[in-house]
């Protein structure tokens, strides 16, 4: 039985992603009913045009089941695609529900941001702290080290 990763990143991948579809397909792997589901609340999401909207009538509009839409709706939160809106938030005038959020962009620039100074920093310093670190990595069942040595030419 194979494991499905929850997320496929292919940078080859993510520099094509053109729309919706594609982007879902890279979110989503092997989940189709998942991968209609965002697709659908995404979009309802982005012609409501950032004001708050509940997320049960994409639901009810698209025959989609409350599971799918609960599991969906949790992990486009948890990517930062989406964010909740309450009663108390002010800048919508007391409107609720969910709107599109810039939290995963917002994220993966971050990222990437820490990716190229982590790649440029080569200093003997951040070298000697780096191996420090990755020794704390090193899983308490040894028995791995001695089966990759035991494989060395």
């Amino acid at each position: 039985m194979t494991v499905r990763p929850k997320i496929i990143f292919d940078y080859r991948m993510a520099r094509t992603v053109e729309d919706v579809t594609d982007l879902m397909e890279l979110l989503f792997p092997g989940n189709p009913r998942q991968r209609y589901a965002a697709a659908r609340i995404v979009l309802s999401l982005k012609a409501a045009g950032g004001v708050p909207s509940p997320l049960h009538e994409v639901a009810q509009t698209h025959g989609l089941s409350r599971r799918i839409l609960e599991r969906t709706r949790a992990k486009l939160a948890r990517l930062g695609l989406i964010e909740r809106v309450t009663w108390m938030n002010t800048r919508f005038g007391g409107r609720q529900g969910w709107r599109l959020s810039g939290r995963m962009s917002a994220g993966l620039h971050a990222l990437a941001e820490k990716i190229d100074q982590w790649r440029l920093e080569t200093g003997p310093v951040r070298t000697r702290k780096e191996e420090a670190l990755v020794e704390l990595l090193r899983p308490a069942d040894r028995s791995f080290v001695q089966r990759d040595a035991q494989q060395a030419p």
